[in-house]
């Protein structure tokens, strides 16, 4: 399909830069895809829409502040590095800038000697393989030096670390936040699971693929980067029971939509397994392990967009995303969201 298909016109004002006051008073768009039809509502209502026995699926992977800013050993010359995911011991693939001047054995300081990291590979764009020098624990050195990897339309740098991360935060890997999770807070989980709703952990450590858009014409030539998720044993047991009992599965942001889609179609149930995928979900696919979606609204001729044209229709999302602009919905990571459904 064609880029341009997946783009629309977003006031600059709309794009929050802060987290809402309350986590769950953000509003809600409440969307019913098979009949067309969606509601302004508030995050917290989102418990009148949940039923006895649905599966809310949550990536509870966390954000570590791995945005690096140094000088380079020799010159003094300021660089920038990303990390994105752990090869092996220290050794980690970044995203760098500026790339042409960090060729191998390049060494840049982000801190008095406290954390030095050397280019050992050069990659494509702007990626390097650094392995990193310290003393200490690693990420308890990042936590001094690095900061939260805001992503680059958020103009300022938080007040707290936290709000840039989901209430269920656990496990480390992440460079970048599940956002769709922001909304949810301890009490919100305590109804849903009081209601008689299950909610399932899984983990996928956001990369790369957050931080590139698409560049090519025709999406058939978009190449997503790949990234590491795992289910265990007992999600992947709760997740079939519920398939085989035509529970409905809801997944909290897209993400965790990859996760599933992406384990359910490999094995045709899910099974256990820590592995990595790089699915890329556009129009035409279908869906065979998530029934609801809880996501925020997305950039304009982005991969994410694409997932939720595939859920809903291309058309009729951005017909809703039209809507959400009227009414001056808040957009992107600090932004609100929409409750998407209909199967089931």
């Amino acid at each position: 399909m064609n880029i341009n298909l997946f783009d629309f016109n977003l006031p600059e004002e709309l794009i929050a830069q802060n987290p809402s006051e309350k986590r769950d008073e953000s509003r809600l768009l409440a969307i019913n895809y098979k009949n067309k039809m969606f509601e302004d509502r508030h995050f917290y209502n989102i418990i009148e829409y949940l039923k006895p026995g649905d599966v809310l699926v949550r990536n509870n992977t966390k954000v570590i502040p791995a945005r690096l800013i140094g000088v380079k050993e020799i010159t003094k010359a300021k660089c920038e590095l990303l990390l994105l995911k752990q090869i092996e011991n220290d050794n980690w693939e970044c995203l760098t800038k500026p790339a042409k001047s960090l060729k191998v054995g390049a060494r840049v300081d982000f801190g008095d000697g406290k954390l030095i990291a050397e280019v050992i590979e050069e990659k494509d764009e702007g990626i390097r393989i650094c392995h990193f020098i310290y003393e200490g624990i690693f990420l308890e050195v990042l936590d001094q030096l690095g900061k939260m990897p805001l992503p680059p339309y958020i103009k300022q740098q938080l007040c707290e670390n936290e709000r840039y991360q989901t209430v269920y935060a656990k496990y480390e890997g992440s460079a970048a936040a599940p956002t769709a999770g922001f909304h949810f807070t301890d009490e919100l989980f305590s109804k849903i699971k009081e209601k008689g709703a299950e909610v399932i952990d899984i983990t996928l450590h956001i990369g790369l693929g957050t931080f590139r858009p698409v560049k090519v014409e025709d999406t058939k030539d978009h190449v997503m980067h790949s990234e590491e998720y795992e289910i265990n044993e007992f999600a992947a047991e709760r997740l079939n029971k519920a398939k085989q009992e035509n529970r409905r599965i809801i997944a909290v942001g897209t993400t965790s939509v990859r996760t599933l889609e992406a384990n359910i179609s490999k094995y045709g149930c899910f099974k256990p397994t820590k592995e990595e995928t790089n699915i890329f979900i556009e129009p035409g696919y279908q869906f065979k392990a998530v029934n609801a979606l809880i996501t925020n609204f997305h950039l304009p001729k982005s991969t994410l967009i694409m997932l939720v044209s595939a859920f809903m229709d291309r058309e009729f999302t951005l017909e809703v995303y039209q809507h959400a602009i009227e009414k001056k919905y808040r957009f992107f990571s600090f932004g609100d969201s929409m409750f998407i459904y209909g199967k089931n």
